[in-house]
């Protein structure tokens, strides 16, 4: 197995202490967003035979395994990362793999550059993604019932926002959050950002049920991505909870610290909090109209005291082990390529020594046996 040396990006939604707190290392002053491990081609792992990519690139087979290379081809078809959120990210979708496809040939048919700004599509890929919790976590996750977000919105007092509130009543469900929606990313931008303003004001003073849409604000305000915010279920995950975010799915995640993992794509569609551009045509093509509850995932036990995050998707697989003191070893040896890291405590993994954010690549089929105390994380493939 290879150990890892892995990049941190930057991004400046990112916490300055979370990350360099769980590497037990002094913080820089500047935001530490996502640790990534993996071979992304714009930050792939670092091991002693080259990056991950050179690695798998010279033997695919031996590295991912046949059955990882006949599904996926000659890639890891996931992502694995430590991710600190001390600000907010975008409101954003996820296509599925067949809007991918599409709309990656339409934009390639039409010559955009893949660096394009107002590009959608980097690649003919879906991007399905679980994020587990490491310490308390908030986040936003699909529709709430749309007669909850009006009697959300109407509790605000603001009178503009009064033709939204008659929207979300007027309809069945799946048109009332469509023509909601549409009609907040659509309305004329300084009447919206008034309209946000004076509702953020609202949700400060009121506190409760409507704190994280002020803390929304104080990071965007006046962006109409605030309203369309309060659509969504507020969720906060207790350490070891997991969000399994899906195809169509609206999510944001506004604090705390996680494990994620995702398919390798870069495919996203915004719908507001974020300068960056928002395609509302496409987005309303991709979004998902259905209100439920956050699911949120606890891990399902399943032999050797290995701990799953059961998902629908087969380019990743997450699980976890809570080692005791004194505990046995258990041998982790697998028919497709792995990713291990540790959270906590010290794990032996083959001859390495792993502390609080230190991982491992093992090949497909290569022993891995683990022994120590703490906890490990499990990411690897269903082939």
């Amino acid at each position: 197995m290879d150990r890892l040396d892995n990049t941190v990006r930057p991004y400046a939604w990112g916490s300055t202490t979370a990350i360099p707190g769980l590497l037990g290392i002094e913080p820089t002053g500047e935001p530490q967003a996502e640790l990534w491990m993996g071979a992304h081609p714009g930050a792939p792992s670092r091991t002693a035979r080259g990056t991950l990519v050179e690695v798998i690139a010279a033997d695919p087979a031996r590295e991912l395994g046949g059955a990882t290379v006949a599904k996926f081809g000659p890639r890891l078809p996931f992502l694995f990362k430590i991710l600190a959120a001390g600000a907010p990210l975008s409101l954003q979708v996820h296509p599925d793999l067949e809007q991918a496809r599409e709309g990656y040939a339409e934009e390639e048919r039409r010559g955009v550059p893949v660096d394009a700004p107002h590009r959608n599509y980097k690649d003919p890929n879906h991007k399905p993604e679980l994020i587990c919790a490491l310490t308390e976590f908030d986040g936003l996750c699909g529709f709430r019932d749309p007669v909850r977000s009006a009697e959300l919105l109407d509790g605000l007092g603001v009178d503009s926002l009064k033709p939204y509130v008659d929207l979300l009543h007027a309809h069945p469900e799946d048109a009332a959050l469509r023509e909601m929606l549409t009609a907040v990313l659509s309305a004329d931008p300084e009447d919206m950002a008034h309209t946000a303003a004076e509702a953020s004001a609202a949700c400060a003073r009121l506190g409760g049920d409507y704190a994280p849409y002020a803390e929304l604000a104080h990071h965007y305000p006046g962006d109409p991505g605030v309203i369309a915010a309060m659509l969504l279920n507020h969720v906060r995950l207790q350490p070891g909870e997991a969000l399994y975010l899906g195809a169509g799915i609206p999510h944001a995640y506004l604090s705390g610290l996680g494990v994620e993992i995702m398919a390798n794509s870069d495919n996203v569609l915004r719908c507001g909090l974020t300068p960056k551009h928002v395609d509302v045509p496409e987005l309303l093509r991709v979004v998902r109209f259905e209100a439920a509850e956050p699911g949120v995932l606890r891990p399902e036990a399943a032999p050797d005291g290995e701990e799953v995050y059961e998902t629908p998707i087969d380019e990743f697989r997450l699980s976890r082990y809570v080692l005791p003191p004194g505990g046995a070893s258990h041998d982790l040896t697998r028919a497709t390529p792995q990713i291990l890291l540790c959270t906590a405590g010290t794990i032996r993994a083959g001859e390495h020594e792993l502390t609080p954010g230190a991982s491992v690549f093992v090949p497909a089929g290569e022993t891995a046996e683990v022994s120590g105390t703490g906890t490990l994380f499990r990411a690897t493939v269903v082939a």
